[in-house]
């Protein structure tokens, strides 16, 4: 009886409207009512692209797509001049069976395939982009390897048919970078008739299922908005008759989107920093493209959420590497890549936004940022911006505080969407750019349940765990229920320390209240507990590295000592401690990857109070 409550207050929460469009879009599908099932279209005959007239970009190019790729930022996939194997998994060597069925009649989980998402990574189009900036280099081969690749894989991605053609989002990442490499090659006004086909094939799959899209309140609905909006503008320019209608419909959703996604301090639907950054890069191209195309611009409220979503990013970022917390759902997305920055570096995102929505460098010196912005013909902004500092982000729950050497992040739960993770009041803390209190990640949307289970649950979190159970209950794969509400926040004062608390009381009373006390070389965390049964947890995640730990026998505290005694993390309690111990568990900081690191656990039976100090 608690699941079907917990059930329908979700319901409740996500919104009979988008539960309607879901519904709807699952049904139309299964019975063929829904116009995607009828779609038909002509496999448009190169070239795509011709040789550009403009002169090279003062920019290196990327190094990806030459004899290897990077599935996800991290996986190397060596790589031939002929195109690949658009339906194997690099992964595994699995290869997807009879590719040749429509869309809709392959599953989105299959065991013997392994994780979809490494079927669709080659197809989200990066080789284009590569491809794209060497011809506009001068490359030759570059531009005939750019068109094979192109024609063989529409060939066998033929119009609708087999797994590249499932998720709508996955064509409008295409349609992002199809635009890219057409603005980089001068070939947007003058556009090919195979590449316009090949565009507008693209739209009419986009088009029927953008409902459900929106109904996700997530990316999807950001990415099928812009490529309508892109792809209509740009087929317009050539008479196509659904044009306008696609930019129409790709215009309101963008408005829609921004205004109900991006809360007033910026933070985005999904929780996370990661689709944070794939958000902001669409957005980002939509800006470069309008002023490409011309056109009535979009809203001075759709621009105003694209700044305080930049500003968001900036505030999460290390100035000096370019790193984040890894906070949320992170699937390996990755939008424009256009420079050799590594995966994990938002700078380059996070300049070009600024310099786009907030007319400010973020950064004086960094040459992936500076490249970004040569590829796109976007001039940096002569005024730097301000050096990121604190961020109240109350719209979902987001604390950063900052001294000259560290930032720390409090995560708490303010849902006005569906959490992906059960990590309220988690910690990050970074010390001169590096992450020492670190969230363990996402891993894979494909996987074990034990695994699915320990990443997106709490015992992955630097929070404390109740009774051995979550934070909330796992509905499904990405659904949890009774989504905890914060009752208490005090907001950032003081400077040394600068201080910050939250608190909750989840479904079955166990109470957490936690403060952040952040000095000149240490960080103090006090957490008052009650309301559980049996036990609470309290769990570090610490960098990996060798730890070893002492024990005070007269204060009955504890300390995780790193083994150049350059970091020291106490822990005492003003209760009896049941356990105090370093066990191993597991973080995640690129997709379909995980790795041992080493994690302190303090177990107590009673309520009352927990102190920790991380000391630099």
């Amino acid at each position: 009886m608690k699941r079907h409550w917990s059930t329908i207050k979700v319901a409740l929460a996500l919104g009979l409207p988008n539960i309607a469009r879901a519904v709807g879009y699952r049904a139309g599908v299964r019975l063929g009512i829904n116009k995607v099932r009828r779609l038909h279209a002509d496999v448009p005959e190169g070239p795509f692209f011709v040789g550009t007239k403009l002169s090279p970009v003062d920019a290196p190019v990327v190094s990806s797509w030459g004899s290897e790729a990077m599935w996800f930022g991290r996986w190397p996939v060596i790589t031939q001049d002929a195109p690949p194997d658009w339906f194997t998994n690099p992964m595994t060597g699995a290869r997807i069976p009879d590719p040749g069925r429509p869309w809709w009649q392959i599953p989105d989980f299959d065991p013997a395939v392994g994780d979809i998402k490494c079927i669709w990574e080659a197809s989200r189009f990066d080789w284009v982009v590569a491809f794209a900036q060497r011809a506009r280099q001068g490359s030759v081969e570059e531009l005939a390897r750019l068109n094979v690749w192109l024609a063989d894989w529409i060939r066998q991605n033929a119009p609708y048919v087999g797994p590249n053609w499932k998720c709508g989002q996955e064509a409008s990442i295409r349609v992002m970078h199809l635009s890219c490499a057409a603005a980089m090659l001068g070939q947007i006004h003058d556009a090919q008739p195979a590449l316009r086909a090949l565009v507008a094939l693209h739209l009419q799959r986009i088009e029927p299922t953008v409902q459900y899209a929106m109904a996700q309140d997530n990316n999807h609905g950001t990415s099928e908005a812009a490529a309508l909006f892109i792809g209509g503008t740009w087929l317009a320019m050539f008479g196509d008759a659904h044009a306008a209608r696609w930019a129409a419909t790709g215009r309101k959703w963008l408005e829609n989107r921004a205004v109900r996604l991006i809360g007033p301090q910026g933070t985005f639907s999904q929780y996370s920093a990661n689709y944070h950054r794939l958000m902001l890069d669409t957005f980002s191209w939509v800006a470069v493209w309008q002023g490409l195309v011309g056109g009535p611009p979009l809203s001075t409220a759709w621009h105003e959420k694209a700044l305080v979503a930049a500003r968001w990013l900036y505030a999460m970022t290390q100035p000096s590497t370019g790193d984040v917390p890894n906070v949320g759902a992170n699937d390996g997305a990755r939008l424009l890549p256009l420079t050799d920055a590594p995966y994990r570096d938002y700078r380059p995102s996070v300049h070009l936004a600024m310099a786009l929505f907030g007319n400010r460098r973020a950064y004086a010196s960094c040459a992936p940022a500076q490249a970004m912005l040569a590829w796109l013909d976007v001039p940096e902004a002569t005024e730097l911006a301000p050096p990121p500092g604190v961020l109240q982000a109350d719209d979902g729950g987001f604390t950063v505080i900052r001294n000259a050497q560290a930032m720390a992040l409090l995560r708490y739960p303010r849902f006005r969407f569906r959490p992906s993770q059960a990590d309220a009041l988690h910690v990050d803390l970074w010390i001169a750019g590096k992450s020492h209190l670190r969230d363990a990640g996402t891993f894979s949307y494909n996987t074990e349940p034990r695994w699915l289970g320990y990443f997106g649950g709490t015992q992955s979190h630097n929070t404390v765990q109740f009774d051995g159970r979550d934070q909330m209950p796992r509905l499904s794969r990405f659904l949890f229920g009774d989504w905890l509400k914060t009752d208490a926040v005090e907001p950032v004062t003081g400077i040394d320390p600068v201080t910050t608390a939250a608190a909750y009381r989840d479904h079955q009373g166990a109470h957490h209240h936690r403060s952040l006390r952040l000095h000149g070389n240490r960080l103090q965390i006090r957490d008052r507990i009650d309301g559980f049964n049996d036990r609470a947890v309290l769990r570090w995640r610490l960098a990996p590295g060798d730890w070893g730990l002492e024990s005070n026998s007269v204060d009955g505290s504890f300390v995780a000592v790193s083994a150049d005694g350059g970091q020291r993390l106490r822990v005492s309690a003003d209760i009896p401690i049941a356990r105090c111990e370093l066990v191993e568990g597991w973080e995640s900081l690129y997709y379909l990857e995980k790795t041992a690191t080493p994690v302190l656990e303090f177990e107590v039976v009673r309520s009352g109070t927990l102190i920790s100090e991380y000391e630099w």
